[in-house]
């Protein structure tokens, strides 16, 4: 009598981050994680700390990114408040997935990593390069770049540019 193969566990991946807006860098990166997970929870950070005030609110953000997602079932939207590690237990998620653009990025990182792994030791990180042609994207730039009233239509999804542009009062150019 042989064995039966016991059932792969589900791999979760926890995708967190402030997603203000969500550009084509982050739906890069959550769909690329979609290669080595079962299903990837993209979670909107509550963030007391934040220095700067968002453009858009948490609800907002979690509207854009289900449009962004809502051909994908493996990917799912929530939001969270606490520790990063604590959710990703909660969850179930068995590890974090964080973009990298730059060297500074993975400084940063490296050290948000180590400190959450002396927290929960079980949870791992994955560190995942955007798309060469994305590699210098950050919601900021999006963020500061439209609200200048510049085109971002290369990096963001149509939903997400529609959002900027009432946000921002800017007027449809050519349908792009």
């Amino acid at each position: 009598m042989t064995a039966s193969p016991a059932a792969p566990l589900s791999r979760i991946a926890l995708y967190p981050g402030s997603f203000d807006p969500v550009t084509l860098g982050h739906e890069d990166v959550a769909r690329r994680t979609l290669r080595v997970a079962d299903r990837v929870v993209v979670a909107v950070a509550h963030s007391a700390s934040q220095t700067r005030q968002p453009a858009f609110s948490v609800e907002e953000r979690l509207e854009m990114l289900r449009e962004v997602f809502s051909d994908e079932p493996r990917i799912s939207c929530v939001s969270f408040q606490g520790l990063l590690v604590d959710f990703a237990e909660k969850i179930g998620a068995g590890f974090v997935v964080r973009g990298l653009r730059a060297v500074s990025d993975f400084e940063y990182e490296f050290q948000m990593a180590q400190m959450n792994r002396e927290m929960r030791p079980g949870v791992e990180f994955l560190f995942l390069m955007p798309d060469a042609h994305l590699s210098f994207l950050s919601a900021s730039l999006v963020r500061e770049v439209a609200r200048l009233g510049g085109e971002v239509d290369a990096f963001v999804s149509p939903a997400v540019l529609r959002r900027l542009r009432d946000r921002f009062g800017q007027a449809d150019r050519g349908g792009r």
